[in-house]
């Protein structure tokens, strides 16, 4: 392993350990109204490590729902890591099968918005780089959510202070970093058409499915018109 790789990949995870901080204290204070102590914090973020899902088991707990409803939707939460791992698995494909699952493992959407920036500049991206990229991310999630639960008190409504819009912000940070870099290589028309198609399919399904599976379709839609659009 190349430490500075590691520490390359780690310094490139910034905005995303910055968004981290205030989302994962959100998080963690939203977690006390539950009944989470911060034990239980801390390994709900070691093993689960799921920002949006972290949300809904800390609502579903305090609703009082039984463990089985809640595994089944934390599943289909989190189903959508299936396509992100899958194509991250084609970026290092002469990596070795438990690298790529150490990386998998630890692939979150902003880590991956911050890997998909990284590829349209570095075709050959290392997985020393990925390593830092993921573990800073990672560190800095278990922190700040251990951190929230514990001045939970202090805070008793999160939203005044605008926490329940930072991963929201985050993910438009993210992304208008990886438009940018995709600008530069392909045509506003592609990039548009596949956007709308994103949009449209959202928008409809929206209607009639759950958004999680919602999201799920629409990416799914997104890749397809992706792939045909290709030249």
């Amino acid at each position: 392993m190349q430490t500075s790789l590691v520490k390359e990949g780690a310094i490139d995870a910034i905005p995303t350990v910055l968004g981290y901080a205030s989302i994962g204290l959100a998080c963690g204070i939203v977690s006390v109204n539950s009944g989470i102590s911060p034990l239980e914090m801390g390994l709900m973020s070691l093993l689960v490590y799921a920002g949006s899902a972290q949300f809904v088991m800390c609502a579903m707990i305090l609703a009082g729902a039984p463990l089985m409803s809640i595994a089944v939707t934390i599943f289909f939460v989190n189903l959508r890591h299936f396509l992100l791992s899958l194509h991250t698995a084609t970026m290092f494909q002469e990596n070795s099968l438990g690298s790529n699952l150490f990386i998998g493992s630890f692939l979150t959407d902003e880590s991956y918005g911050v890997l998909l920036r990284k590829h349209l500049e570095h075709p050959k991206v290392s997985p020393d780089w990925m390593y830092g990229n993921n573990l800073a991310s990672y560190a800095s999630w278990v922190m700040f959510t251990v951190l929230g639960n514990l001045v939970g008190s202090l805070i008793p409504n999160p939203e005044q202070l605008g926490l329940d819009f930072a991963l929201v912000a985050m993910f438009a940070g993210i992304f208008a970093g990886q438009l940018e870099a995709m600008a530069r290589q392909l045509p506003l028309k592609k990039i548009g058409l596949i956007l709308l198609s994103v949009f449209v399919a959202y928008m409809g399904l929206g209607m009639v499915v759950s958004s999680y599976i919602a999201v799920l379709i629409a990416t799914l839609v997104g890749c397809f018109v992706g792939v045909m659009v290709d030249d």
